[in-house]
């Protein structure tokens, strides 16, 4: 916190706070404090900053704020903006709120699930041939492949989703069971629970 209360002047009370907790956020989903308020105070911005400017108004060491600008840079949250009459490169965040979250997405898929998918199918394939593990460890091993596989190919296809055929498929919550005929007391597949 007391890296921006000193130069709370330059920036409003809300601006202050939403960059805190942006910032704290970005730590629980495991991106450095200060990309993540860095990554804040462009997206409140009115205009492009420059590196110099957002160290000072952060209160952040210019190495710090170069080494953020390139993974903002690197996730496609952040671009470069030229400004007339001036050299020094200024920065702009994304603030496409869908474009934001697709390209968070993406850039968490490529760097954790795809990475376990493939960890997981060395393991299938590995314990196919492994007498000492059980047939249920096996199918446990088999079933997260499957898990895994099904939900990275689901993040793939929702790519492809126009932004309002999405929208709409969130909005309706709870009620998409209706879509596939889904009611409660069924099984996984649709079927009525025995018993």
């Amino acid at each position: 916190m007391t890296e921006i209360i000193e130069y709370e002047s330059k920036l409003s009370p809300a601006a202050t706070e939403f960059i805190l907790h942006w910032g704290n956020l970005g730590g629980q989903w495991g991106v450095n404090r200060s990309v993540a308020q860095i990554h804040a105070l462009l997206f409140v911005s009115d205009r492009p900053l420059h590196a110099e400017e957002i160290a000072e108004m952060l209160g952040l060491a210019r190495s710090n704020v170069s080494n953020s600008i390139k993974e903002l840079l690197g996730w496609r949250l952040i671009q470069r903006v030229p400004v007339l009459g001036d050299r020094r490169d200024h920065f702009a965040a994304e603030t496409d709120i869908w474009e934001m979250v697709t390209r968070i997405a993406a850039g968490r898929k490529a760097r954790e699930i795809d990475p376990a998918e493939a960890a997981l199918k060395a393991c299938v394939t590995r314990a196919a041939s492994d007498p000492e593990l059980s047939a249920g460890a096996k199918a446990r091993l088999a079933d997260m492949l499957d898990f895994v596989t099904t939900m990275s190919r689901w993040h793939d296809e929702m790519l492809n989703v126009p932004k309002p055929a999405l929208m709409r498929l969130i909005k309706l919550g709870a009620g998409v069971t209706k879509l596939i005929n889904w009611r409660p007391g069924r099984g996984k597949d649709g079927g009525r629970d025995a018993g």
